[in-house]
Formats: C-alpha cells, structure tokens, sequence
C-alpha cells in the first residue's frame, strides 16, 4: 500500500521474489484486461479513473479462483478502501485463508508527483522505468519511451486527492487491526527492500 510512486510495484516483486509468493500487479492487470473492454478502456486507460469497488473486486476475484490463487500472495495496489478490503476478507475467509500483513510505504505528495512524473513505459517491451530512480539502461532508446496520461501532475494530483479521501482510512482501520507495517518509502529501494525484510 502507498500512494502513487511509492514504490509498491518494485517492493512487492522483490518480497515475492524472496518469499516465493504469487505476485499479482493489479493496475498492470486492470489495464490489460480493459484494452479489450471498451467501457473499462475509457475508464481506465483514456481518463485514469478509478473502477468501482463492487466491479473491482469481481475482476480481481475471478483471476483468483481461475489461477486456484487464495493464498501466498503479494496484491499490488488492491484493495484501496475500506470496502475493497472487507469484500476482500471475506473472500479470502471463505477459501481458508486472510490478509495476514499489510505493507505502507509513506511518500509524502511531492515525492509522489516528482517519482510519478518521471515514470515512463517502453511500448515495445512493457517494461517499465522511472528516470530518477530505475532509469533505463544505454541499450534503451530513451525518445522511445512514452508517459501514461495518467502520470501526467494534473492527474496525479487528482489521484492523490482520491488516494487521501478512501485509502488513507483503510490505512487507520489496518494499523488499528495490527496487520499494518509502516515503511519510510523515500529512502533507497534497497534501504526500503531491507527495511520491509527486517520487519517482517
């Protein structure tokens, strides 16, 4: 968890790569899957918006049970309220399993926008990198690279908005719960990496 260019996405694939966990990136899924959705498609790929919870959780719940995936997993950017993260408990309990940690990677908003406004994606290979920190290597033609409308500052200002307003409360709601670790997300990746390792 964490807002915009906290570094949840290169966290959470390091700590599965570690712990040999399932790693599911839920925007990089949502995205995909709208590209053949024309409905999703405008939503969340033309005007970054976010996909309403109820419908959230029935795409994320069907990639799950079609992989049998209930347990041993790291979800990348979901659940993002409150109401996502009990359709999510409760899901979870009905397969034998549950949300046992939660990992919050603290930015603050400037960060955010400074980390996010750098990110650029590779359309030949997907892959994606952050020119202040995971820039891409002399093999990458850099005037290649192209930035998602929605790493734009006026959307990232919009997002962060929204990321305060529903997933600031699920954050509370988890530290109250216990299952909350808090991260300072604006050191080094490895310093990040080997702050997670330590306390869990």
């Amino acid at each position: 968890m964490g807002p915009q260019g906290s570094g949840k996405g290169t966290q959470a694939k390091l700590l599965a790569q570690r712990l040999g966990l399932f790693y599911l990136d839920v925007g990089a899924h949502l995205r995909k899957i709208a590209k053949a959705d024309p409905r999703l498609n405008e939503i969340v790929n033309k005007r970054g918006e976010l996909v309403p919870d109820s419908e959230m959780f029935i795409i994320i719940t069907d990639f799950l049970d079609k992989g049998d995936l209930h347990d041993n997993l790291i979800l990348d950017g979901y659940p993002r309220s409150i109401a996502q993260y009990q359709l999510l408990a409760d899901y979870l309990a009905k397969h034998g399993s549950g949300v046992t940690k939660a990992i919050f990677l603290q930015v603050s908003d400037e960060v955010s926008v400074k980390r996010l406004s750098a990110r650029r994606t590779d359309p030949a290979t997907g892959k994606i990198y952050n020119l202040l920190t995971n820039p891409p290597g002399p093999e990458v033609d850099r005037t290649k690279l192209v930035q998602r409308e929605d790493d734009k500052p006026e959307a990232i200002a919009e997002r962060l908005l929204h990321y305060h307003e529903t997933t600031q409360p699920l954050v509370e709601l988890l530290k109250a719960g216990g299952l909350l670790i808090e991260i300072n997300g604006e050191q080094s990746i490895a310093d990040i990496e080997k702050e997670i390792n330590a306390k869990i």
